[in-house]
């Protein structure tokens, strides 16, 4: 078995022309420079059981010779476990599955129901490089995923660490980024044949679970933490340049886990680069705010009392001007994909997680919090914030609008923590406990999501009455909101329960 650790960045067909006439690069490689053409045919049942467990089956097709290839996700960022086998003949050999990530899951019902389902034809440029101390193979590729009625081309650039350092192959990244335009590539190409067949190449993607090694350090946990975020914020870039709801509100999601996420290990991460960084991802959070905030206005309140007045002129009037301000907010959330700003910044951050200043300050205090082990990190910290927000609820009925706003931000942002550190407590004492808390906490900030929500909505009536003060629409739009208001005592009194459940499960 092999650790396969790898970058890949994703171009457009004129950035890989581009890359392979770089003079620096083909200086760098040298005589090593060869293409291949590569055909790879993917394995697995027609319900994608392997797919499922994390796990891709292949046999690649190299000239005359065959290659079968077994490779698993990995708790460690842009590493995959992998196990190669020369073999003969196009059927993948399952006797050499043993000892491997497949053979957990390889019943007999799934090798018998094992077939091709889809295919990946590339042309292949690799080049050996020695950047710094490291040893790495950079691999261009052009070429198609296809299934069995549809396919999607790419253009990718893999940087593989052979021998080395990670923080190698984040110089080189820079300096190819600074060449041409890249974005970072969180889609396998397994990822990409499994997508055509589920028909979801589109589709919106939720957050991935995080697994964590019991060994972690803090520094170790952060990584895996913030690539999970990153790969479902850029996940979502297609749904939302198709202006779908879902994908806004993923994306939204994935943005706000890795804000919580810069919070939670704020410590370690003191610095220009990371200000830099938020200051970035809150530019983006309040370009997609918008589509969502008006979206959730349209499908929670207003959609709800047309239909239950169909023939109420003043709703309708309400819900087409409505309407057309969702579709400037989804208009705004794709034109911020557009100007090369998003990708610069999801790349940045990638690369930061790999070698930012934070992983490379040599003050003491800095290196032994990086050093800390994450799974006594976490109780300490998960227990602080807790109990913060248990002191905080007591008096929710008394906290102005504002107050209560931070306080579900609290609440958000303690709920990501304990799914970030969620692997750490498996075969662990106290399961019940912890689902009564997660249910606890899961209650209190729909209870504080639904009073921000209302907040949000008195605004939008506020600009409503001012823009149309003698018009139907502002007396809708104040009907709705009176509606909304009229339900503040009970949910506050839902908070404070969830509070009193969530202190009793602690």
């Amino acid at each position: 078995m092999g650790t396969e650790i790898e970058l890949k960045l994703v171009t457009s067909k004129a950035g890989l022309r581009k890359v392979l006439t770089l003079p620096w690069l083909k200086r760098m490689a040298g005589d090593g420079i060869r293409t291949q053409g590569l055909v790879s045919v993917y394995f697995d049942t027609r319900d994608l059981a392997l797919r499922d467990h994390g796990v891709s089956l292949r046999v690649r097709r190299i000239g005359e010779h065959r290659l079968q290839t077994i490779k698993a996700l990995s708790t460690v960022p842009m590493a995959r476990g992998e196990w190669e086998a020369q073999i003969e003949g196009d059927r993948p050999k399952l006797k050499l599955a043993r000892r491997t990530a497949l053979a957990p899951i390889l019943t007999d019902d799934i090798a018998r129901r094992l077939k091709p389902v889809f295919e990946t034809r590339v042309e292949r440029t690799l080049m050996p490089l020695q950047v710094g101390r490291s040893e790495i193979e950079l691999a261009v590729d052009e070429g198609r995923v296809a299934a069995a009625d549809s396919s999607v081309d790419i253009a990718e650039i893999e940087i593989e660490l052979k021998r080395g350092a990670p923080a190698d192959i984040a110089r080189l990244a820079r300096r190819l980024a600074h060449e041409i335009p890249v974005a970072l590539g969180v889609r396998a190409k397994a990822g990409w044949g499994a997508a055509l067949l589920e028909g979801t190449v589109d589709a919106p993607m939720r957050a991935d679970a995080i697994v964590l090694a019991p060994s972690a350090t803090v520094a170790d946990a952060f990584v895996v933490i913030g690539f999970s975020c990153l790969r479902q914020i850029a996940a979502n870039e297609r749904a939302v340049r198709r202006h779908d709801p879902e994908g806004v509100h993923q994306m939204r999601v994935g943005l706000r886990r890795l804000r919580a996420a810069l919070s939670l290990f704020r410590d370690m991460l003191r610095g220009d680069e990371t200000d830099r960084l938020k200051g970035e991802l809150k530019w983006l959070t309040g370009e997609l705010g918008p589509a969502r905030d008006t979206d959730v206005l349209i499908s929670k309140t207003v959609a709800p009392c047309l239909e239950r007045q169909p023939e109420s002129g003043e709703f309708e009037m309400l819900a087409r001007d409505l309407e057309a301000e969702r579709t400037a907010g989804f208009a705004r959330a794709g034109r911020a994909l557009e100007n090369g700003r998003f990708g610069r910044l999801v790349l940045d951050c990638a690369l930061w997680l790999i070698d930012g200043a934070w992983r490379n300050d040599d003050d003491d205090l800095r290196r032994a919090q990086r050093e800390r082990p994450a799974d006594s990190f976490a109780q300490e910290e998960l227990a602080r914030r807790r109990r913060k927000i248990i002191k905080r609820v007591r008096k929710v009925e008394r906290l102005d609008a504002m107050r209560r706003h931070k306080l579900r931000i609290a609440v958000k942002k303690l709920r990501y923590a304990r799914e970030f550190f969620a692997s750490l407590d498996r075969g662990r004492p106290g399961r019940k406990r912890r689902r009564r808390a997660d249910r606890a906490l899961k209650g209190l900030q729909s209870a504080l999501g639904t009073l921000n929500d209302m907040r949000a909505h008195r605004y939008v009536a506020r600009d409503f009455a001012r823009a149309n003060a003698a018009s139907r629409k502002a007396f809708a739009i104040g009907y709705l909101t009176g509606r909304e208001e009229a339900r503040e005592a009970g949910l506050l009194g839902e908070a404070c329960s969830a509070g009193k459940l969530l202190k009793k499960a602690a």
